[in-house]
């Protein structure tokens, strides 16, 4: 007589590396461990986990799913999206689950803050997904700090230049960069954008947050992009953890710049052609506390090599191009 298999059970449907049993009761968390105490959500009785946000060291807020029952011991907590999407029993309240605070890799989530995920923009109903390898493994692997180095100046300073110059120069000497151009960003990226100000604000922006996601890959990053308004630099700034984003101003004079020209960009400016253009009818906010300035000495410009030296020695000096 054959006879129907019986069907998975929840603990069998629960992907392996999203989920871990709890500590027992009787054990208390450690200094490397946090608690967190889970109910039954409203209205979701036995059709789903409960959804809560448990209090870690460092890592001030982290998502969690706890789906069975783990005060009887069969209960099961996870991170992210797998254990929403599959749990079918609800927590029962006021049930403790453990879990550690940082993988066995000693890696903390990388420049996570999750105080800010509830409200992500417009966004709802979303998690942080944790990766299962951390930033300063892949720092270590690839001997390197990852950083944003943000070139700001007039048009015609010489950013593209001196960006181009830095990345070739790193590239030689072993060192994994990205250069983010502002020309090139508005090919892709940011194509649906123009040059009224609010989306000249948001150019910024999201050029900000691709530049810290290569950071966080451990990637030397180098934006090089006009940038003009200092409430938008300081923006992606915040972003970043302490002192991985490197300013570089390129302060040259808006004659010399325009003696330049590269793109004809002044000439049309100047004509009435274009209008906002930055320098002539639209403000330059120059940076108060960048951590590099690159200027002419006696009326003269620093070669792209000099500038690039420059750089590299500040990466140098405070550790970037090691780990």
């Amino acid at each position: 007589m054959l006879t129907a298999a019986p069907a998975p059970s929840l603990r069998d449907s629960l992907p392996p590396l999203a989920v871990r049993p709890p500590a027992p009761r009787s054990v208390l968390p450690g200094p490397a461990e946090s608690r967190v105490v889970v109910g039954a959500q409203d209205g979701s009785e036995g059709r789903r986990g409960s959804l809560c946000w448990a209090v870690r060291p460092r890592v001030v807020l982290r998502p969690v799913m706890a789906v069975g029952d783990p005060r009887a011991g069969n209960g099961y907590v996870g991170p992210g999206e797998g254990a929403v999407r599959l749990g079918s029993e609800a927590a029962p309240v006021m049930a403790e689950c453990h879990f550690p605070t940082d993988d066995a890799s000693g890696n903390a989530t990388s420049g996570v803050d999750h105080r800010r995920v509830s409200t992500v923009g417009r966004s709802t109903n979303i998690l942080w997904q944790e990766c299962p390898v951390g930033k300063l493994e892949r720092q270590k692997m690839l001997g390197q700090k990852g950083c944003v180095i943000w070139i700001t100046g007039l048009s015609g300073s010489g950013k593209s230049t001196m960006a181009c110059a830095l990345s070739r120069e790193l590239y030689c000497r072993g060192y994994l960069t990205y250069l983010l151009d502002g020309d090139n960003v508005r090919h892709g990226l940011n194509k649906d954008l123009s040059f009224k100000p609010e989306d000249r604000v948001e150019n910024i922006r999201r050029i900000g947050e691709v530049a810290k996601l290569f950071a966080d890959a451990g990637i030397i990053c180098i934006a090089s992009l006009i940038s003009p308004y200092r409430r938008d630099r300081d923006g992606c700034r915040a972003l970043l953890p302490e002192a991985t984003f490197i300013e570089v101003f390129m302060d040259m004079p808006l004659e010399l710049c325009e003696a330049r020209d590269p793109k004809g960009l002044y000439k049309l400016a100047r004509a009435g052609k274009i209008k906002g253009f930055t320098g002539i009818d639209d403000p330059y906010e120059a940076p108060l506390n960048s951590e590099m300035v690159i200027r002419q000495k006696d009326g003269v410009c620093p070669s792209p090599a000099a500038m690039a030296e420059q750089v590299i020695l500040y990466l140098e000096v405070n550790g970037y191009l090691q780990v």
